[in-house]
């Protein structure tokens, strides 16, 4: 995978319309657990290519570390050779002088061949490192995504739980009389009279047939005090 593909892909993610998903969708609570799957599986393979972009970074940094030490040993190792032709030519030794110098030009060439080296991963190093820092960002503002997904996903949940139970709520309402939702109410109120009524009736009933009875012995009463008169009458 390309560095460029790369950043490609972190970037697209992480620019990903949620809302604009989430209002496509048919169900949308279905449709964000999905997506959170897929996002973060996403985030997964995204991290493993960018940690293999760090790691292919780490190790062109220390090849050019390498590289910077290796002109300086081989520039250490030139001037002890240079020194050391100069004391024997001073001393009368010019063949081991030159095979001195030889050593030098020779450490000398090696150091050129390093510190070119490390000149030419300079610009690479450069470049990857600011593929690297892009790669981190995007990661974060995928990590942040996903933290509002799973908000977004949550508030979704509650809300359609709430939307629910007031739909719940108003069937219920709308199974009772909205036009007298006291009708029942009032239904065994009339009941409840009927009875009332019916008792009174009863008790009115039975207080007239007393009434009756007690007149029935007042009669009886005046019927014998009138016989007991006519009968001294007629004993005067």
């Amino acid at each position: 995978m390309t560095k460029q593909t790369i950043v490609g892909r972190v970037a697209q993610l992480a620019r990903a319309n949620i809302n604009a998903l989430i209002d496509q969708a048919e169900d949308p609570q279905l449709m964000l657990d999905q997506l959170i799957r897929d996002y973060t599986n996403n985030i997964r393979e995204a991290e493993q290519a960018v940690a293999t972009t760090i790691g292919n970074l780490r190790l062109m940094q220390q090849d050019y570390r390498e590289d910077k030490e290796a002109a300086s040993e081989w520039g250490r190792k030139a001037l002890a050779a240079s020194k050391k032709a100069d004391e024997l030519r001073a001393a009368g030794d010019p063949v081991d002088a030159d095979r001195f110098d030889t050593l030098a030009k020779v450490a000398l060439s090696r150091q050129l061949q390093s510190e070119r080296e490390a000149t030419a991963a300079e610009p690479t190093i450069a470049s990857n490192t600011a593929v690297v820092d892009k790669l981190k960002t995007g990661l974060d503002q995928m990590q942040l995504k996903l933290g509002e997904l799973h908000g977004k996903r949550d508030q979704l949940v509650a809300r359609a739980k709430s939307a629910e139970a007031q739909n719940r709520m108003l069937d219920a309402v709308r199974s009772i009389d909205v036009l007298d939702p006291t009708s029942e109410l009032s239904r065994f109120e009339d009941k409840v009279r009927r009875e009332e009524a019916r008792a009174m009736g009863k008790e009115e009933l039975a207080a007239s047939s007393l009434d009756t009875q007690f007149e029935q012995l007042d009669g009886l009463g005046d019927a014998t005090e009138i016989e007991a008169r006519l009968a001294a009458l007629k004993g005067a």
